[in-house]
């Protein structure tokens, strides 16, 4: 796949086991048209139960909004391929935007759930907030989640995010990470 993304120019990210793929409008008008579009565009397998939770035609279509600026290249979502034998997409992570005017910049992340309880999220998350950090400009990593999605609090404290106090939705909970706690 490295050879294909680099025919495609687009921007990735490669942990131990994943490759992480920056979504673009073209990438992500290519997932809308379908899963073998998907698959032949990044030469990897995409699963019947593509897309995964969290990731369905509005949050698609959020991002074509949001990609319409080049500059959020980055800021928006990563595709995760897990590299093998033959590549496979598994999830998707990625940020809601570049980040505030205070340096703050909120991530998230899905995976198919026969990925799931492999620490792929977790690697995926560790990955984006490395890359984050290399941005002058980003103070903190944030995540809201649900208080019953253990699995997903799991993911953010393994990567050094700690509780922060209530959401911006009622019933939810706001973890974050800031720059000063890398040292």
């Amino acid at each position: 796949m490295t050879k294909r993304l680099e025919t495609l120019s687009l921007r990735a990210i490669k942990s131990p086991r994943l490759n992480l793929i920056a979504g673009t409008t073209d990438l992500i008008k290519t997932d809308i048209a379908g899963r073998a579009a998907l698959a032949k565009a990044l030469d990897v397998l995409v699963s019947d139960s593509w897309p995964p939770e969290l990731y369905g035609p509005r949050a698609m279509q959020f991002a074509l909004r949001q990609l319409g600026e080049p500059a959020e290249q980055g800021w928006s979502f990563w595709y995760l391929a897990i590299t093998g034998e033959q590549d496979e997409l598994v999830g998707i992570c990625g940020f809601k935007g570049r980040p505030d005017h205070k340096g703050s910049v909120e991530i998230g992340y899905s995976v198919l759930s026969r990925f799931r309880d492999r620490g792929i999220a977790s690697e995926a998350v560790a990955a984006l907030v490395g890359w984050a950090f290399t941005h002058h400009n980003v103070m903190e990593i944030c995540a809201e989640t649900l208080p019953h999605l253990t699995q997903s609090i799991r993911v953010l404290e393994k990567n050094g995010f700690v509780y922060s106090g209530r959401g911006s939705e009622a019933g939810v909970v706001r973890y974050t990470l800031p720059r000063s706690s890398l040292r």
